[in-house]
């Protein structure tokens, strides 16, 4: 891929929306199946999943392995994201879906500014409101006063930061082959959790089987569906678009789980749609300030 591509944030977005719907499926199962299995046995056998489904890719495009450019910066992506996961399925399993969906809301603000600062990114007055319109949303919808402290916030601590910053070394690997990044991806997961996978291993009944299988299936899918999303998109297009996923996960949460949130949270929800919206329209226009 050509880092020079043209962005593209309709495209980009398109990419991002079928990502969220996969990965919330994909929660959804760890949600409902995760206090009974060790985390590491979870992301280990998403990973085996997921290099099943890459192995023809892999095979049919084995010369984009000839050489790998950036190797620490692969690295470093893949270790950001084996923690960004494994505290995400650890986080799942023991607070709210839609808390969770909430606490991530922050990660997006922090992959903008870095973007920004780093990136050099083009971040126009429209993107810096509209993300502060859905940061309003985000609190009047969901009241974090009741909430406890305990692990599974701690864990969604861990996944904010490590994510951000595994977003951030993605995008400075924009030129690298995308079979090539879910390939060190996919393989990175398994090579870090396999010792603690074998080390706590619980017996799958049968009944289990397919939906943890599952799991993979649609992680692996929606790992390539986030990486064209950022091939396309602009980070400030692409952060705030990702608010949309707030009434995904409450409806699934309500649907799966029971979860009904309170009334303050469809007017919170509709600020929300409303900054993607009016963001993703308003990016059509050449930018008019780049942030140093």
């Amino acid at each position: 891929m050509s880092t020079n591509a043209p962005r593209d944030n309709f495209k980009g977005g398109a990419w991002l929306l079928a990502d969220m719907a996969l990965n919330i499926w994909a929660l959804g199962i760890v949600k409902a199946l995760g206090l009974g299995y060790p985390v590491a046995q979870i992301v280990f056998l998403r990973a085996a999943i997921g290099l099943l489904l890459l192995s023809p890719w892999i095979i049919r495009n084995r010369t984009d392995f000839a050489s790998v450019p950036d190797l620490p910066l692969q690295i470093l992506r893949v270790g950001l994201s084996a923690a960004t996961l494994t505290a995400s399925y650890f986080a799942i399993s023991r607070v709210p879906l839609a808390l969770f969906t909430t606490m991530n809301f922050t990660r997006p603000l922090v992959v903008m500014v870095l973007a920004a600062l780093l990136l050099r990114e083009r971040i126009t007055p429209s993107q810096w409101g509209a993300a502060a319109i859905a940061m309003i949303g985000v609190v009047i919808a969901i009241d974090p006063d009741g909430t406890m402290f305990g692990p599974g916030l701690l864990a969604l601590a861990l996944v904010i930061l490590t994510g951000s910053g595994a977003v951030i070394v993605t995008r400075r690997l924009r030129d690298t082959p995308t079979i090539v990044l879910m390939t060190f991806y996919t393989v990175g997961l398994g090579l870090c959790t396999l010792p603690f996978a074998l080390w706590s291993w619980q017996p799958i009944p049968t009944d289990h089987l397919a939906p943890l299988l599952a799991v993979g299936v649609f992680a692996q899918t929606a790992q390539a569906c986030f990486l064209r999303a950022h091939y396309n998109g602009d980070a400030g297009v692409l952060s705030v678009l990702g608010y949309v996923s707030l009434p995904l996960s409450t409806a699934a949460g309500y649907f799966a789980f029971a979860e009904t949130p309170a009334l303050r949270f469809y007017a919170g929800a509709a600020l929300v749609v409303l900054a993607a919206a009016s963001l993703t329209v308003s990016r059509r226009r050449p930018p008019v300030m780049r942030v140093r």
